[in-house]
């Protein structure tokens, strides 16, 4: 759908500029973009090339291991169906620790994972409750709101970006998308729990009532 949203608007863009004399900013703009866009993909290379590393130094000196275990008694509350499931568990963990560093493309591809299992996991149980296994999950669907609300200590891509167009203090950004991200994890946390818990208890109403 995105895909047509953008060409509807490019197309529409070029028309009304070869109508009003523009093509030629037009032009000077597509050229712009695409040096700016180079630029920042250079720029965002290290900065991804370095927290990188550090991810990686982290997991070697056991770093990510302590902090999925503090992690843990959180997780078990908030995923009580799945909570015996160590390695689901570990990829959400480790999901959750990129995201809270603001390395939301390193936490890509545990996030996947997580989500490949926890599908698998949901159809294995709609074996035995007769469940559509083509629908996601309650879990599934708490994961991916708490994935995109995504609490961060350190927005380590804003600042890269705020750095890149000349912010004279990037590093200003921390402590108002601490508040921001907080909120929203805290907001989609409380919805999706309570949505979990009203959708078992219809499944508990409707077992009860084919008994």
């Amino acid at each position: 759908m995105l895909n047509y949203i953008w060409a509807f608007m490019i197309i529409i863009g070029i028309i009304v500029a070869a109508f009003t004399g523009q093509m030629e900013t037009v032009s000077s703009g597509i050229l712009d973009s695409a040096k700016e866009a180079i630029s920042l993909c250079i720029v965002m290379l290290g900065v991804v090339g370095m927290w990188t590393g550090v991810m990686k130094i982290a997991e070697e000196t056991g770093l990510v291991r302590q902090l999925t275990r503090l992690l843990m008694p959180i997780l078990r509350l908030l995923f009580p169906r799945i909570a015996g499931e160590e390695a689901v568990m570990g990829y959400i963990a480790s999901n959750m620790i990129a995201n809270l560093l603001g390395l939301g493309w390193a936490s890509t591809p545990t996030g996947l994972k997580a989500m490949k299992a926890l599908n698998e996991i949901h159809k294995e149980r709609c074996k035995e409750t007769g469940e559509d296994p083509d629908a996601a999950s309650d879990e599934m669907c708490l994961f991916m709101v708490i994935n995109i609300s995504s609490l961060q200590l350190i927005p380590i891509n804003m600042i890269a970006y705020r750095s890149q167009y000349g912010s004279v203090h990037p590093g200003l950004i921390i402590l108002p998308g601490l508040i921001a991200t907080a909120v929203s994890t805290l907001a989609g946390i409380i919805y999706g729990v309570y949505k979990c818990r009203r959708n078992a208890k219809k499944k508990y109403r409707s077992g009860k009532e084919r008994t």
